[in-house]
């Protein structure tokens, strides 16, 4: 349907510079698409899935693309992802049965096994069902040291917003009359049996710009609620984490006050008091561990590196941290955990994993790398406070996912359990090159591809890119992508764009605010070295990228039409003008700049996928797809882009799921599907 005319967007799209001068809401001609659940909207909504799936849909090979999805989201031999809890092993497992999914519990010697004995704790699907609400587990804090008294979240249609419930395990019935706190963005963990430490919207309204809390409170079981904490309405969020030393005992609380979403400042709550924490403002909390404070510093500090390790004595905050662990320039901190009595470290080298363990040891830490694959990426599972044991997950483009078991003491690991191959890798190579950006940095991607494939530019070709908020994408296994698109002669790309987290802070801090346009350059140099090389071209060349990855893929149609033929553009932030007036947009004024200020606002209009849509141009159809219940990344990005594509008279595909959050794949029916359009799409346009 047409809902403007061609004209009326060439009027304002050819003047830009008077479109900056105006409010965004008095010349969008498509801000009613903000309205989620209006009915203009949403009937605006189901007459563009009605198309795309009667295109996408009808297609023949829709049927098997789906088939392939479903048999991958829902096999029976997939490894259960553990988690230590009351000292055994939980899974959250959802299969073609359960596609709400069951908490179960299980001994680590059944869970060794090839047929671990589950008990089921709590049926999301029973419960979804007997109280008729669409829900979904968003996971449990429980109160050490037994960890059978929790706090379950419950999301209504998979966003970020949650019910918080308390659970008994043993009994495996919610608390009668115990803590409940309605939907909401919201944090609590357990100070004692009776009193949990939380973050929410006490009363309406009293919420950051960005839409989190940044009250904390100190809430006894009666109901008695006492203020420990309050930031700015400016600020992104305040929330707490309760140290617990020998035995589970509460030592103390840890109070972060995110003025922006890199930028914080912590104060220690204990005896009553509060106390500042000195810290750069770019630090992050990580853990807790023999009695110390562990942070990450995003920025050079007091003698110490940007991506420093350092680890802080609460009972001693005068002397200052002390040094644990300083990342190479090639190497990058990912993830941090604490067992019993170590901490673990999950590290990338030249975007490769590995995993080392520190002690502290007569005041001094030690370390020690555990034996674990090389050239895989490696994760933090889960860590276990009853000792010092580590799930770790390793895994390739073409190595399926194995899952160990280490011991941090010792060093040594033993591998439990594999994932079956999902797709037949023999056929296909990995090789990692280096593109030159147009500042002269060389950017490392990674293709993957089928051995035999001639070099000669005609390989259908799907690149992938984020680049944004020190998120790495290394190699990881992706059973529907090999299943559906590499046994297919397919071709996969990761581009590791600055902006992300590959090689630490200062990586990402290259294209912050103003230096943005660096991460759409880098992207483009990719795609151009790929052709260089002849390994695809542009008929053969597609792009795909969600959340943040979305602002480069519309960024990049509106630059670089000439270097693609399909765009998949997912839960994508678009338009930048306005992004910080919806949802939780606000929280990433320190990623883009703040629209409002002039300065800022210049340097977005200058890239802004949405509002640099112009006529006349040779874009690629694209396929922009979102999700109705994304409460992080508001689905009126999406609806507007497509919207003045089909205004512009440009070719394009939109569809929306109704539920499933930000992340589009809280159901295995739901990403099956999802996967499936997707890759309809692509074949369409890169291999037909």
């Amino acid at each position: 349907m047409k809902i403007a005319t061609a004209a009326l967007l060439g009027a304002l799209l050819t003047a830009p510079a008077a479109l900056a001068q105006t409010s965004a809401a008095a010349t969008d001609p498509f801000i009613w698409l903000e309205d989620i659940d209006s009915p203009r909207a949403m009937a605006w909504v189901e007459a563009q899935n009605a198309r795309t799936a009667q295109r996408l849909e009808g297609d023949a090979r829709y049927a098997q693309f789906l088939a392939e999805g479903r048999a991958i989201f829902t096999a029976t031999d997939r490894t259960p992802r553990p988690a230590f809890r009351a000292g055994g092993i939980d899974n959250f497992w959802q299969d073609a049965e359960h596609g709400h999914g069951l908490w179960r519990h299980t001994s680590l010697e059944s869970y060794r096994s090839q047929a671990p004995a589950w008990d089921v704790v709590l049926d999301i699907d029973n419960l979804a069902k007997d109280e008729g609400r669409n829900w979904f587990y968003k996971g449990a804090t429980c109160l050490k040291p037994d960890e059978t008294l929790c706090l379950v979240a419950l999301s209504n249609g998979g966003g970020d917003a949650v019910e918080l419930r308390e659970f008994d395990t043993k009994t495996k019935t919610f608390v009668q009359g115990g803590f409940r706190s309605s939907e909401g963005k919201q944090d609590a963990d357990w100070l004692d049996r009776d009193t949990l430490v939380a973050s929410r919207e006490w009363t309406p309204g009293e919420v950051t710009s960005s839409g989190y809390a940044y009250v904390v409170k100190l809430v006894g079981r009666t109901g008695e609620a006492r203020e420990i904490f309050r930031g700015e309405t400016s600020d992104v969020q305040a929330n707490a984490s309760v140290l617990r030393g020998e035995g589970g005992k509460a030592e103390g609380v840890l109070i972060r006050r995110g003025v922006t979403f890199f930028e914080s400042e912590y104060s220690l709550y204990a005896d009553g008091k509060l106390t500042a924490i000195a810290l750069p403002r770019k630090a992050q909390y990580q853990a807790y561990v023999d009695g110390r404070l562990i942070f990450t510093l995003q920025e050079a500090w007091n003698g110490f590196a940007a991506g420093a390790l350092v680890a802080y004595d609460p009972q001693n905050l005068a002397a200052g941290p002390a040094l644990v662990f300083q990342p190479g320039p090639r190497q990058a901190i990912q993830n941090v955990a604490d067992t019993k009595g170590l901490l673990v470290v999950e590290l990338l080298e030249d975007v490769k994993g590995a995993i080392d363990v520190h002690d502290l040891k007569g005041g001094e830490w030690t370390s020690r790398r555990l034996a674990l694959p090389r050239n895989e990426t490696l994760t933090i599972v889960s860590a276990s406070a009853d000792d010092d044991r580590i799930f770790v997950g390793a895994e390739g483009f073409l190595t399926p996912s194995t899952l160990w078991l280490a011991d941090g003491a010792t060093g040594k690991a033993q591998k439990l359990k594999a994932l079956p191959a999902r797709f037949d890798a023999s056929r296909d190579r990995v090789d990692q090159y280096w593109a030159t950006s147009s500042d002269g940095t060389k950017i490392p991607y990674f293709v993957v591809r089928p051995k035999a494939a001639k070099l000669d530019g005609s390989l259908p070709t799907l690149m992938y890119g984020y680049g944004g908020f020190e998120l790495a994408k290394p190699p990881v296994y992706i059973p529907e992508m090999g299943k559906i698109w590499l046994e297919r002669g397919g071709a996969y790309v990761i581009a590791n764009i600055r902006g992300g987290g590959e090689f630490g802070p200062a990586w990402h801090q290259a294209v912050l605010r103003e230096k943005r346009q660096l991460a759409f350059d880098d992207f483009a140099a990719v795609a151009r070295d790929l052709e260089a090389r002849k390994i695809t071209s542009p008929r053969r060349l597609g792009i795909y990228g969600r959340s943040n990855g979305g602002v480069l893929t519309t960024v990049s149609l509106t630059q670089h039409p000439e270097l693609w033929n399909a765009v998949v553009v997912e839960s994508p932030l678009v338009d930048m003008l306005r992004y910080h007036k919806l949802s939780a947009g606000a929280s990433w004024i320190g990623e883009y700049g703040d629209p409002d200020k002039p300065a800022d606002h210049a340097f977005i209009a200058r890239y802004d996928g949405y509002l640099n849509l112009k006529p006349g141009q040779a874009y690629p159809e694209p396929y922009i797809t979102t999700n109705t219940r994304d409460d992080r990344v508001h689905p009126g990005h999406a609806r507007k882009f497509a919207a003045r594509m089909e205004a512009l008279g440009y070719p394009y595909l939109y569809y929306e799921n109704t539920f499933g959050g930000h992340a589009n794949d809280a159901d295995p029916e739901l990403n099956a599907r999802r996967w499936a359009r997707h890759y309809v799409y692509l074949a369409q346009k890169l291999m037909d």
